[in-house]
């Protein structure tokens, strides 16, 4: 650890540490801890300090215990001081520098993931000039459960905190809180479109990035199923009162019990899943998401977005099984995923991958993750036209916020695809962080690092990412790979898709 980092904030002095040219504040409070008659309430701003705190380690975490192998490390970190931020500035920064700054969200399908993994340092957006905040946030249950007598959506409302904390203390670090960008990939891209779609997010940031997105709108009528599947598992009442009764550690393991498809029922429950998504996430409740995230966005487009996915999200999940797959065929596995014929067919036609396992996986990546990125592009598209329609709606010149789509084909060595999280070493330009062997291979391209991360600093500084934006009429989409055959900017890039959208 290098020398102290020093910073002051409206709650108090910080004392952070330079790592080269990076000055590092980790575990900051942005709200005070989610426990005790807090534990199912909104959050609330932390209380001033006196005196110097240290900020030179990971704070608490929302996950809990060991999550098992995953895709990128990401610890847990025991305490209860949960909601906290990790700053990452460059060290040679003036105090009114005005440096943009990025609010990164991690994923993990709302149920964990952590801030506190080295794949989200910020070293290298410093290098460049960028400030980096990466937040934590309210997960599983305790996060997303729809509770009688709580606050609905709390690990949204902490989000919405974190990007108070940045609007109100960045400066104090030499960022501008007007030029914030939002980022997150998976669930942390699914949770920055609904914060785009979020009443009480407007005006906290002014560009946005979904990598891969894994949308959260959960249903009232599901995520209060859900509740009382979990209270009865728990045997109390489905309200705050009986579930605040539950230690936090039995109800994550109560979650993952509700969640479980009922003996035979696998079928049904990943079927369900394509239909209805995932059980915990953002609820549409009519308060802080209103609405499906894709109705509003198609009306009030918002912020620049930069979306887009990998190419094989999900692929790694079937291709183990490619020798009990070869004997069914395509179009059987298709039906029983709840494929009708038409859309079967069409799909078949486009899709370019071969023998059931890579179909499978490839449907489940369409149907998750990369029809999410097809229908917000026309959600947006749609808002473009309504807007030339009727200028008024758009602050009179009939524009609307640009959308640029992406897709990340570098096919891995280990996966044979471009799988989940494989790309996002490749944002922060972190090949070298621990574990992106494991993923990427030994020797993952540093070409095409500079080239993705490049993308998101120029947005993030700039407002352009590099390429040009989608539109109705082309459709145009980034590719990112390093193979000289495969054109940087692709026409119709989400064609394969379109039968599922």
């Amino acid at each position: 650890m290098d020398a102290a980092a020093l910073a002051t904030t409206s709650k108090g002095r910080l004392r952070g540490f330079r790592r080269g040219r990076t000055a590092v504040f980790l575990g900051v409070p942005f709200a005070q801890p989610p426990i005790g008659p807090l534990r199912f309430a909104a959050p609330l701003p932390v209380e001033p300090w006196e005196g110097e705190r240290d900020a030179t380690a990971y704070g608490p975490t929302t996950q809990r215990g060991d999550a098992g192998i995953t895709l990128i490390p990401e610890p847990s970190v025991p305490g209860d001081a949960t909601l906290n931020v990790n700053v990452f500035a460059p060290a040679d920064r003036k105090p009114d520098a005005a440096l943009p700054v990025l609010v990164w969200i991690h994923g993990g399908g709302y149920t964990s993931g952590s801030p506190a993994s080295r794949w989200y340092d910020g070293d290298t957006f410093a290098r460049d000039g960028v400030i980096t905040v990466v937040i934590s946030y309210r997960i599983g249950f305790d996060g997303f459960g729809l509770i009688e007598g709580a606050p609905t959506n709390r690990g949204l409302r902490d989000q919405i905190a974190a990007l108070e904390w940045v609007r109100d203390e960045i400066g104090a670090f030499g960022g501008d809180p007007a030029r914030v960008t939002v980022a997150g990939q998976s669930a942390g891209g699914g949770s920055v479109l609904a914060l785009m779609a979020s009443p009480g997010a407007s005006g906290l940031f002014h560009g946005a990035m979904a990598i891969s997105p894994a949308i959260g709108a959960v249903a009232v009528g599901s995520a209060r199923r859900f509740t009382e599947r979990v209270a009865s598992l728990a045997g109390v009442t489905a309200d705050r009162e009986g579930l605040a009764a539950v230690p936090e550690e039995r109800l994550i393991a109560l979650q993952k019990a509700a969640g479980k498809p009922p003996r035979g029922r696998a079928l049904a429950a990943l079927t369900a899943l394509f239909d209805e998504g995932l059980p915990l996430g953002p609820v549409i409740d009519g308060d802080v998401l209103p609405r499906h995230p894709l109705e509003m966005l198609a009306e009030e487009p918002g912020v620049p977005l930069v979306i887009g996915s990998t190419d094989d999200e999900f692929t790694m999940l079937t291709s183990r099984y490619r020798d009990a797959l070869r004997v069914v065929p395509v179009s059987l596995a298709l039906a029983v995923l709840g494929l009708g014929r038409s859309r079967r067919r069409a799909y078949r036609e486009r899709t370019r991958r071969r023998g059931a396992a890579a179909v499978l996986g490839g449907y489940a990546t369409d149907r998750v993750i990369r029809a999410t990125v097809l229908r917000v592009a026309r959600a947006r598209a749609a808002s473009a036209r309504i807007a030339a329609d009727a200028p008024s709606a758009s602050g009179g010149d009939g524009s609307t916020p640009a959308t640029w789509v992406y897709r990340f084909a570098w096919a891995s060595p280990m996966f044979g695809g471009a799988c989940h999280c494989l790309d996002v070493p490749f944002w922060f330009d972190h090949l070298d962080a621990d574990g992106v062997t494991a993923i990427a291979g030994d020797t993952p391209p540093r070409s095409l690092a500079a080239q993705v991360h490049g993308a998101a600093v120029a947005f993030v500084q700039g407002g352009d990412p590099g390429w040009p934006t989608w539109d109705a009429a082309h459709r145009r989409a980034r590719v990112f790979d390093v193979a000289a055959s495969v054109p940087p900017v692709e026409v119709d890039a989400y064609a394969d898709v379109a039968p599922l959208v």
